[in-house]
């Protein structure tokens, strides 16, 4: 619990955080609103209208949001495109002097958008780099989605072909097979929720789960349900708008007989039958008298 009688008066609070450096930060990463453009820190206006220049996915979606706040600063096109091309010269300018905001069209930057190549670039020429924090769809539809909040795994967009899609989805229950227990978050398009929810239930079965639509929007909606139950909602009815899929984490699952069996001989090649027993015990929860029982049989099998 913070103890309040720690913390610097407001009107201190700015020097006390940036007491480590007296240099303008060169290029700042400022979050934006996913919505609702109420959702916008009172720093983060200050430091579009203080920047050089303000780098932005889309001129016209980000000049919706300056207006609303009254901010005059030149917009600059930083897209996937022509970001190999601009951050040449880009980070000479920053090395001139110049300050750049970098802002998506919504959320927080490098979060599946533009912007990650112009960062390692400054980060490479000792630029200094600061950034104001804000909204994210994936963390906010995670909250929602009254799903396990930690530990999670967010994996950006979907790949849109099935077949790609469906590799996705193994790779991630292989890795739950390995021991991974993490709530999946997934970005998806619209037109292809209804697809990639039938193909997820098809490799992670009907696993509780939340579709997060049109977050702080007028028409917010967090639809929570299983899987297949989820999939066959959206069949029908087709979603508009941002969309977040949240995967519930794989429960506890017991070995198949072939993979216990080979848990044991593992662990017999590296000790006692005792420790053996202890070791697979601790590692799939399974009672001690199952895999006594099991080893046992092995060892037999073996001298036989």
């Amino acid at each position: 619990m913070t103890d309040e009688t720690l913390l610097p008066p407001d009107d201190q609070a700015d020097d006390q955080i940036h007491a480590g450096s007296s240099r303008r930060p060169a290029l700042v990463l400022v979050s934006t609103p996913i919505g609702n453009l109420q959702d916008f820190s009172v720093r983060g206006v200050a430091c579009l209208r203080e920047a050089d220049g303000i780098l932005c996915e889309d001129t016209r979606t980000s000049s919706r949001l300056l207006a609303a706040h009254g901010i005059k600063t030149k917009l600059i096109a930083l897209h996937e495109h022509n970001e190999d091309a601009r951050t040449p010269g880009l980070i000479a300018a920053m090395q001139k002097g110049a300050q750049y905001a970098l802002i998506s069209d919504a959320g927080t930057p490098l979060v599946s958008d533009p912007g990650y190549r112009l960062t390692r670039a400054a980060i490479a020429a000792g630029l200094l780099i600061s950034g104001v924090p804000g909204a994210n769809a994936a963390i906010l539809a995670l909250t929602l989605s009254g799903l396990p909040p930690h530990p999670f795994l967010f994996a950006g967009f979907l790949p849109p072909k099935a077949t790609a899609r469906l590799a996705a989805f193994a790779g991630f229950r292989a890795a739950e097979k390995a021991g991974l227990r993490a709530t999946l978050i997934f970005y998806e398009a619209p037109h292809r929720l209804a697809a990639s929810l039938a193909d997820a239930a098809s490799i992670f079965g009907d696993r509780p789960a939340a579709v997060a639509r049109e977050l702080t929007k007028l028409f917010e909606e967090i639809r929570r349900a299983g899987l297949n139950e989820l999939a066959a909602h959206y069949a029908t009815h087709e979603p508009r708008g941002e969309i977040c899929l949240v995967i519930g984490p794989a429960g506890e699952e017991l070995p198949d007989e072939a993979d216990l069996d080979d848990a044991i001989r593992a662990a017999l090649r590296q000790g006692s039958l005792k420790d053996a027993v202890a070791a697979v015990m601790a590692a799939t929860g399974l009672p001690r008298k199952q895999i006594y029982a099991r080893a046992l049989a092995l060892q037999s099998a073996s001298v036989g």
